[in-house]
C-alpha cells in the first residue's frame, strides 16, 4: 500500500478500537465481562503493534502472517463478545490485502466480513438482515478499491521507470554527440582535406596535408579517451562535486573549443566565481558542440568565445563570421526526426539547468550562440 494509506489504516484501527472500548465501558460499566473485553482489547492491540513492527522488516513476512492470524482470532472473539468492535473490521480488510497474497487475502477478507456481519446482526437484536449482509458488500467494494489502488501505483512506477530510461538515453545521446561524434567528424574533415592535397607538387601543400593527418590522429585519440570516459561513467558514475573554480571552468571551455578550432580564444568578463559542477560540464559541452558545428558548416575566418560572470549566473557566447544559417529551418528539423540534434541537445542541457539559450544567425551573416545558466546547480540552494 502507499505510505499515506498505510498510516491512515493504522490511525483508523487505533481510533475505532479506542472508540468501541469507550462505548462498551460507558454502556456496560465495570460489571459483567468487562475484564474479558479489556484483556481481548489489550491482546488485539499488542498483536497489531507487533504486526506493524514486523511489516517494516524485509524478513518479517512469514512471522507477520502468523501474528496476523493471531490478531484475527483474538479480534473475532472480541467482536462476538462485544459486537460494537465490529467497526474495526474496515482497516483489517486493508491489512489482510496488504500482507497476504491473493487468493488467500480474499479468504481472510471474506472471513472478517462474515464475523462482522454476525456481530452487527446480533447487535441489532437479530432483526436487521441488512446489518448482516452489509459487511460482505463493503468487503467486496474495499477489495475492488484496493485492487485499483495497487494497479494505479504499479502504473505510476512503470511510467516513472520509462521516463528515467528515456532521460538517460537522451543524456547518453547528448554526450556521444557532443564528444565522440564531433571529434570523429573533425577528424574526417581533416583526413578528407589531406587526401585532396597529399599528391600536390608543392612541399608546403604536402606539409599541410601531413599536418591535417596529425591533427586527425589527435582528434581520433581524443575520441577514444572520451569513449572510455563515457563507458566508465555508465558503469561507475562520477562522484558529485560541490563546485568548479573559475580557472578550471575557463580551461575546460577553452579546451573543448580548441579540439575543433585550435586557434579559438576565450574572453572573460566580470568577477569570476565558482559554478556548479553540472553547470561547468554543460558549458564545456555546449562550447564544444557550437564550435564543432561552426568548423564543420560555417567556414568562418574568425571565431571567439566570451564567458561572462553575472550576479547569480554565468553566460557563454560563441560567435563567428561564417556562412550562417536559417535558424527557423534548423529548429523545425530538430523537432522532427532529421537533423539539428546538436541544437536540440544544447537546448536540453540548458533547460534542465534552468537557463536560457538564444541562437542568432542568418545566411551570410555569421552566428551567435548565447547561453545563460544559474551559477549553482538547480536545486542546490533551493532555487
Amino acid at each position: 500500500m502507499p505510505v499515506s494509506l498505510t498510516r491512515g489504516v493504522h490511525v483508523a484501527f487505533a481510533a475505532l478500537v479506542a472508540t468501541s472500548a469507550l462505548r462498551y465501558l460507558t454502556n456496560h460499566g465495570p460489571g459483567g465481562r468487562w475484564w474479558l473485553v479489556v484483556a481481548l482489547v489489550a491482546g488485539v492491540v499488542a498483536a497489531y503493534a507487533v504486526l506493524v513492527a514486523l511489516a517494516r522488516r524485509p524478513s518479517g513476512a512469514a512471522a507477520g502472517r502468523l501474528v496476523l492470524g493471531l490478531l484475527l482470532a483474538g479480534w473475532s472473539v472480541l467482536v462476538l463478545v462485544a459486537p460494537s468492535f465490529a467497526w474495526s473490521a474496515i482497516p483489517l480488510f486493508f491489512v489482510c490485502r496488504s500482507l497476504v497474497p491473493v487468493p488467500g487475502a480474499h479468504v481472510l477478507v471474506g472471513a472478517v466480513a462474515v464475523v462482522t456481519g454476525v456481530a452487527l446482526f446480533r447487535l441489532s437484536g437479530e432483526s436487521d438482515w441488512a446489518a448482516g449482509v452489509g459487511p460482505l458488500v463493503v468487503a467486496a467494494l474495499l477489495s475492488l478499491a484496493y485492487d485499483a489502488i495497487v494497479r494505479q501505483a504499479g502504473e505510476r512506477v512503470r511510467l516513472q521507470e520509462e521516463v528515467a530510461v528515456l532521460a538517460e538515453r537522451e543524456r547518453v545521446a547528448r554526450e556521444i554527440h557532443d564528444t565522440v561524434a564531433q571529434s570523429l567528424s573533425s577528424a574526417l574533415l581533416r583526413l578528407e582535406a589531406a587526401d585532396q592535397r597529399w599528391d600536390a607538387p608543392h612541399d608546403a601543400t604536402r606539409d599541410a596535408a601531413r599536418e591535417d593527418v596529425r591533427q586527425a590522429a589527435v582528434a581520433v585519440r581524443g575520441s577514444l579517451g572520451q569513449t572510455r570516459e563515457l563507458v566508465h561513467d555508465l558503469v561507475e558514475p562520477a562522484a558529485a562535486v560541490d563546485g568548479v573554480e573559475p580557472a578550471d571552468l575557463e580551461a575546460a571551455v577553452l579546451s573543448a573549443a580548441r579540439r575543433h578550432v585550435p586557434g579559438a580564444g576565450l574572453t572573460v568578463v566580470g568577477d569570476p566565481v565558482p559554478v556548479g559542477a553540472d553547470v561547468a560540464h554543460a558549458l564545456a559541452r555546449i562550447a564544444q558542440s557550437a564550435v564543432a558545428n561552426t568548423h564543420r558548416h560555417a567556414g568562418p575566418a574568425r571565431l571567439g568565445l566570451t564567458l561572462t560572470y553575472l550576479p547569480g549566473a554565468v553566460a557563454l557566447d560563441v560567435f563567428d563570421d561564417g556562412r550562417g544559417f536559417d535558424v527557423d529551418a534548423v529548429a523545425s528539423r530538430s523537432a522532427g526526426a532529421t537533423g539539428g540534434f546538436g541544437l536540440r541537445a544544447m537546448r536540453q542541457r540548458v533547460e534542465q539547468l534552468g537557463g536560457t539559450i538564444t541562437v542568432e544567425s542568418a545566411p551570410g551573416e555569421g552566428t551567435v550562440v548565447g547561453v545563460q545558466l544559474p551559477t549553482a546547480n538547480v536545486g542546490e540552494d533551493g532555487t
